[in-house]
């Protein structure tokens, strides 16, 4: 084992990254994991194979360690190569190993980078049927998820949960609750639902039969007659029952619906200005929630005047989106999960956050038309009022009604530990004018010379504070692929800087950038001093001034010659970030003793290390550049145009 520690060899990082990217872009992943393979085939795959699966789905390279943010090759013979795959489908196939197979032959590749072979494994995400995946024989011991730190046991309630998910023949909806009555039920509730189910539905027999049998005939009582019981069932409970009821132990202690009206500039102390929750005073089921909450959060929206048959119609494809997107927080909600039902309103933003996971990929979600409901039941009492949809068609009424109005797209997240789904919607358009001038006032000149897709990336950086490979998907009409680049262009370009790495990659406005643009915001996170020199900063105004002359935070624009502002950096910055601030400097011709200036660097220091590094990646460019001595050489960032030529 020390003889083949000893022939690990460092990778260059740059091309390990684009091998990585190719890969993941090919297969559609989203998350990469390296296992180091010089001493066996490593125990610890089995736990990522389950992580992955019961998760996002990833690619395993076996052959790569990494140490420190260094990466090395295992230097793998074709021999070993092929020894470990025979043990991998031996182990696959082997119960002892894991649970269930989920590969085909070509999702295990053998491959080469730079004389290095490696062995890479597509683990696909499992369908809900399928979940828990789990190594050895114990779910309960063996079944591992995956965050962004990496694989993580599974609690004993996580995989109760799945197994939950995976009984499509019984809903978690359905089940029968011991020893529930009447008395269970608010029949308050209960009669105003069936009134308005007359409304939708004029006539219906159901509608004709006695409560206790319109109970039944919804889904609300079940009779069970293998088991040979019969009880209300938890749809039932959570939609018509009592508050205490529902918070039975035996039903959904975790039951808590929750509506905010929070507003941005609320202070400390006053954290809401309207609040909707279990106080005492109603019985917060699920159908007195629905009733009190969704009239507030529609009453916000734009009002529609549209006729149809000489009537006046008042609700517009944004008041469906609310509407379905409310359901949705009902119907697909985990309830034996810890956290709450929470619908936020806060500034121009609608945020529903209910318990539990996706039960299909986001891409599936985005595309819609696919029914896979966690609580069946309770979307067919939603539906009889003429409201929720079955079809999938429901997510596809929320992405419709908001890009009517070109609002910005619904964005999901799954969260972890407590698993939650967040819905957010926003009336904000992408290219909203204020945001164009905060882009403008951040960026300068610079920012007119980028093509749409990486105006709207820096817009939902701006106002979301970061962006993904993932939002921008289902945000931008491209495909993944092109996306990747795209980011990779803008970090290169200075307008981006990324945090992370695989599926937890995010992308934010560079720290250097807000910190000139912006003196009077706190610059504490990327340790910038605010402008120094003899541009002294004033203690109300946060001005900086030089003598007669006076660089204001509204305009944050440097002037030239002797009232060119100094900026007092961190004595320590990588290339990039100081690259982030000399690129911006340069947007016309600068001198090396301009920038050592500017950046209070020596011009030994630009001359060797800075100038080389953005020559180089052709993010400035020489004006005599078949002299690179000239003694009046000047600098000048490339412009976007520019740099497709050169791609090109």
């Amino acid at each position: 084992m020390e003889r083949q520690k000893s022939r690990k060899r460092e990778m260059d990082e740059q091309e390990l990254s684009n091998f990585v990217n190719d890969l993941l872009i090919s297969r559609e992943s989203d998350e990469v994991e390296f296992k180091s393979a010089t001493g066996g085939f490593p125990g610890s795959f089995w736990d990522t194979y389950s992580a992955f699966a019961n998760t996002h789905g990833g690619t395993i390279i076996l052959g790569i360690s990494e140490k420190k943010d260094m990466y090395y090759s295992d230097n793998l013979s074709d021999e070993t190569i092929e020894k470990y795959k025979k043990e991998f489908w031996s182990a696959l196939n082997n119960k002892t190993t894991t649970n269930l197979n989920l590969l085909k032959n070509d999702d295990v590749v053998a491959t080469e980078l730079n004389g290095s072979k490696l062995l890479i494994f597509y683990i696909p995400q499992a369908k809900r049927e399928q979940r828990p995946v789990y190594r050895g024989l114990d779910p309960y011991q063996g079944s591992f998820k995956r965050n962004f730190e990496g694989d993580y046991k599974c609690t004993e309630s996580e995989v109760k949960r799945m197994f939950s998910d995976s009984n499509i023949s019984v809903s978690a909806d359905k089940r029968i609750l011991y020893n529930y009555s009447m008395d269970d039920i608010d029949l308050e509730s209960l009669h105003q639902y069936r009134r308005l189910m007359e409304i939708a539905h004029p006539g219906h027999v159901w509608l004709e039969e006695t409560d206790e049998k319109f109970l039944e005939k919804i889904g609300a009582y079940r009779k069970d007659r293998r088991a040979k019981e019969e009880g209300f069932t938890l749809a039932g409970i959570l939609m018509f029952g009592k508050t205490d009821s529902i918070n039975d132990d035996e039903c959904a202690p975790n039951y808590f619906p929750d509506y905010r009206d929070e507003e941005l500039s609320l202070s400390a102390t006053r954290r809401w200005i309207d609040r909707v929750c279990p106080d005492g005073t109603w019985e917060a089921n699920l159908f007195q929630f629905y009733r009190r909450v969704l009239p507030k959060l529609q009453s916000f929206l734009p009002k529609p005047f549209r006729m149809e048959n000489n009537i006046r119609i008042d609700e517009s494809p944004a008041h469906i989106s609310i509407r379905e997107a409310f359901i949705n927080l009902c119907v697909h909600a985990d309830y034996s999960a810890e956290g709450s039902l929470l619908v936020v309103k806060r500034g121009d933003s609608f945020i529903f956050s209910n318990p539990g996971t996706l039960l299909v990929s986001l891409q599936q979600y985005y595309e819609g038309g696919e029914s896979v409901c966690r609580n069946p039941n309770l979307q067919k009492m939603f539906m009889l009022l003429g409201t929720a949809e079955k079809a999938g068609s429901g997510v596809d009424k929320i992405i419709k009604g908001w890009s009517e109005n070109n609002w910005r797209r619904p964005l999901i997240r799954e969260k972890i530990r407590p698993d939650k789904v967040e819905v957010r919607l926003q009336m904000l358009s992408l290219l909203d004018d204020s945001v164009c001038k905060e882009l403008d006032r951040i960026y300068g000149s610079q920012v007119k010379h980028i093509d749409k897709n990486m105006l709207m990336t820096l817009s939902l950086a701006l106002t979301e504070e970061e962006v993904s490979n993932e939002r921008l998907r289902f945000s931008l009409n491209i495909h993944k692929a092109d996306i990747s680049q795209m980011l990779q262009k803008m970090c290169k370009l200075g307008l981006l800087e990324s945090k992370g790495s695989g599926r937890g990659t995010t992308y934010h406005i560079p720290s250097a950038k807000v910190a000139i643009s912006s003196p009077n915001k706190a610059t504490s996170n990327a340790n910038m001093a605010t402008y120094v020199g003899s541009n002294k900063a004033t203690s109300d105004a946060n001005r900086a001034t030089s003598g007669s002359n006076r660089a204001t935070s509204g305009s944050n624009r440097a002037t030239s010659g002797s009232n060119r502002i100094t900026l007092e950096l961190p004595k320590r910055m990588t290339k990039e970030q100081m690259s982030v601030i000399v690129v911006d400097f340069c947007d016309d011709w600068k001198t090396k003793e301009d920038i050592s200036r500017h950046i209070n660097r020596t011009v030994k220091y630009i001359k060797d290390v800075v100038l080389p590094f953005l020559l180089k990646g052709h993010l400035i460019k020489m004006k005599y550049p078949d002299i690179p001595n000239h003694p009046k050489q000047k600098y000048c960032r490339v412009s976007f145009d520019e740099q497709k030529d050169i791609k090109a």
